[in-house]
């Protein structure tokens, strides 16, 4: 899909302006959105929901579900987009408790909102999508899009699962490689077959190794061509702190 830009001039400054685009399923799903501005009916910033200014809400769209992202506890369910409205189904939570009373109540702030169903619109400035959500009490919700891996790559990656060490081992120009090998599980999530030889790893993106902590995870392996293949944190599957 071409975008065309409407420049414009002005004496001092060029604007660009904001292309309206069709919400499709392709398009929500070929980014992850990123919360980053929310105000009420009053035009106040709903601090509410910014208690992760390191990890801001993400709303993800796939196969006809929504999921939602670096609240306290994941959540999803499915969704329509029915009049220009975003419908969002009853949605399942992950059961975590988090200390931090903010985030603990982050999940149902959002939540709230997505309930409601509210309008929904994607525009386009430049090369970066955003998405919109006006609730009827007045909440105004951008997101930025951020391209998913598929997107970036080019296609869909292979789902493959690593162990990761506790200790990183030293690779290329000095630097520590995370020190894997591949695991495999059956369809009913028990491993299964004889682990891969150990390696060294450069990254795993998404992932954040903490030295001393063993780690199974489930990462997307994309080509990409003639470079090594890139691998992407999906999950992690289970974490421990072997003895000593």
């Amino acid at each position: 899909m071409r975008f065309h830009l409407l420049l414009l001039p002005f004496a001092l400054a060029t604007c660009v302006a904001s292309t309206a685009i069709a919400q499709d399923a392709t398009q929500l799903g070929a980014y992850h959105w990123q919360l980053t501005q929310a105000t009420d009916h009053g035009g106040q910033r709903i601090d509410a929901l910014f208690v992760r200014p390191d990890k801001p809400l993400q709303l993800d769209f796939a196969n006809g579900r929504i999921s939602v992202r670096n609240a306290c506890n994941g959540a999803g369910g499915s969704y329509r987009i029915a009049n220009g409205q975003l419908v969002v189904g009853p949605m399942m939570h992950t059961m975590m408790a988090c200390a931090d009373h903010a985030l603990n109540q982050l999940d149902g702030q959002i939540g709230q909102r997505l309930a409601s169903h509210p309008a929904i619109t994607v525009t386009q400035q430049g090369d970066t999508p955003h998405l919109q959500l006006r609730t009827a009490a007045g909440d105004t919700l951008d997101f930025t899009g951020v391209p998913t891996p598929e997107t970036r790559y080019g296609g869909p990656g292979v789902t493959e699962f690593f162990e990761v060490a506790a200790q990183t081992v030293p690779c290329a120009r000095g630097q520590a490689c995370l020190n894997v090998r591949e695991v495999h599980y059956d369809t009913n999530g028990l491993k299964t077959g004889t682990p891969g030889d150990w390696h060294a790893l450069p990254a795993i993106e998404g992932y954040t190794h903490q030295d001393g902590v063993h780690n199974v995870v489930r990462v997307k392996r994309y080509a990409a061509g003639n470079a090594p293949a890139a691998y992407v944190l999906d999950m992690v599957v289970e974490s421990s702190i072997p003895k000593p």
